[in-house]
């Protein structure tokens, strides 16, 4: 195959089909989303059979069983899938709203529409549910996608890729709209990232080498996180009880998601009696501590911390400790270490909490709260493509609002300027 061709071919497609899902209504875009749905539940033995041969493939391949777990394609996946495609239907769609408008001395009106923002290559691994929770956001935000999928859930993916076309067929929208690429040549993805003239932007959703290296080598803009290293700041004002609660739900809700705890620091003022309840709930959850040396004073028999470990993003059972000079030392530290996911304080110092929302930056700072609401559900967009740590156009949890742009509107009638 002749992949620059190919990607070429796929781009100039998508350009064309991103002007017509543009002017389609909301309904029909609902409707796509409701009848892809439908093919999904009627074509559950050709997906789990598609995806047998990608798992076998992976075990052939030695792929290790967390990967093996990401990529299968379950009856319960197979619901969720569904179940989201209808719930992303079900969303207010953000397209064509007008915001903002007033009356200029001149007479005329100005105010911001929201529009799509074209056409959105996606890159992602392994998860080949990934691949209907995205298309699903970009159509409803009424863009066209590129979708270019791990290697490891090609058959996968392409047997989702038919019922997407299916669903899109069936209201009359262009099949162009939503394209997996069928291809496992990885050209793919550097054509992909290197065609402004077809694609708008890129969402790389994967492992931090990937994300680097679209970062470095796209022409395309990019809505990207690198590492989640997500801080819990225990103030000397906090609350015991909400501290525990808040610190270990943080860690232990999920190891491997980018909105878990990896550094928890304690202020050095209740250092000596929060730290052994810490220790005692976590050691109690398998939650391997390393220590900086002013933690290991009290906790003397757990890991000394080294200066990657503030650095880390474990996604493991495994938390950096470290005993702050209050909330300076705090904001000083996560400032430093931070990949400015999320970063959460626990006072009831109102001044203090608010001296930490303001001062450190990240795209989601949070007082008494788990960093594992960081999350687009939990935020009321229903859904998410992923967080972005940027801080231009989307940041934070992008859901559909994310997906668009906005443009300046002007209402007159017959007004010329003097």
């Amino acid at each position: 195959m002749d992949v620059a061709a190919y990607m070429a071919e796929l781009g100039q497609q998508a350009r064309a089909a991103a002007r017509e899902v543009a002017r389609s209504t909301t309904a029909v875009r609902n409707q796509a989303l409701l009848a892809t749905a439908d093919a999904l539940d009627k074509a559950r033995q050709e997906l789990v059979l598609a995806n047998q041969k990608d798992l076998a493939s992976g075990r052939a391949s030695g792929l290790d069983d967390a990967m093996l777990d990401r990529l299968e394609l379950t009856g319960a996946r197979i619901d969720t899938m569904i179940e989201g495609l209808r719930q992303v239907a079900a969303l207010p769609d953000p397209v064509g709203v007008i915001t903002d408008m007033t009356y200029r001395p001149s007479g005329i009106q100005v105010g911001k529409m929201r529009v799509p923002l074209g056409v959105i290559g996606i890159i992602y691994e392994s998860r080949p549910n990934v691949t209907v929770e995205a298309a699903s956001l970009c159509l409803k935000s009424g863009n066209a996608t590129i979708l270019r999928g791990g290697s490891e859930a090609i058959h996968s993916n392409q047997a989702i890729a038919a019922c997407l076309a299916s669903g899109l067929a069936s209201v009359g929208l262009p099949e162009s709209a939503v394209q997996v690429v069928t291809t496992t040549d990885r050209a793919a993805v550097g054509e992909l990232i290197t065609m402004p003239q077809y694609v708008d932007v890129i969402v790389p959703r994967g492992g931090k080498g990937l994300i680097e290296r679209i970062s470095r080598d796209a022409r395309v803009p990019v809505i990207k996180h690198l590492d989640g290293i997500c801080h819990v700041y225990i103030d000397s004002h906090a609350d015991p009880e909400k501290a525990l609660r808040v610190a270990v739900n943080s860690k232990t809700h999920r190891y491997g998601t980018c909105n878990t705890m990896e550094t928890l620091l304690v202020d050095q003022e209740i250092a000596d009696d929060m730290l052994p309840l810490l220790a005692a709930e976590f050691t109690a959850k398998g939650v391997e501590l390393r220590g900086c040396e002013r933690t290991r004073t009290v906790l003397n028999d757990i890991v000394q911390a080294t200066e990657d470990d503030w650095h880390a993003e474990y996604l493991a059972p495994v938390l950096a400790v470290r005993v702050v000079d209050g909330l300076d030392g705090a904001i000083d530290h996560i400032n430093h270490y931070s990949s400015q996911h999320t970063d959460s304080i626990i006072t009831e110092n109102y001044t203090r909490a608010r001296r930490f929302l303001t001062e450190v930056d990240s795209s989601s700072v949070m007082v008494n709260a788990s960093t594992r609401f960081a999350d687009g559900f939990e935020y009321g967009l229903g859904a998410e493509i992923g967080i972005s740590t940027d801080k231009i156009h989307a940041r934070g949890p992008v859901g559909l609002e994310g997906l668009t742009s906005q443009k300046y509107v002007v209402f007159g009638d017959g007004h010329v300027r003097a």
